[in-house]
């Protein structure tokens, strides 16, 4: 078992599958917030006054079906 604690802490990395012109994210990662994971995607956009910034997305990671616990459909 590691000894680091990853909580509330992520990385980013350069999105190697982005090509010029598309919508892909520029750089994307984890990032565990309280305990929880999450998906992070950040785009390098302008403004119109000519200041970079970046415009970031978080998601939640898709359950597979196989890892649900209750085959139930909720009613």
């Amino acid at each position: 078992m590691s000894d680091y604690d990853n909580t509330n802490k992520g990385a980013m990395f350069p999105n190697r599958y982005k090509e010029d012109g598309d919508k892909r994210p520029d750089h994307t990662g984890n990032l565990d917030v309280g305990g929880k994971e999450f998906k992070i995607a950040a785009w390098q956009s302008t403004s119109k006054a000519g200041n970079s910034y970046l415009s970031i997305r978080l998601t939640e990671p898709e359950m597979s079906e196989s890892s649900s616990d209750n085959d139930e459909i909720p009613f």
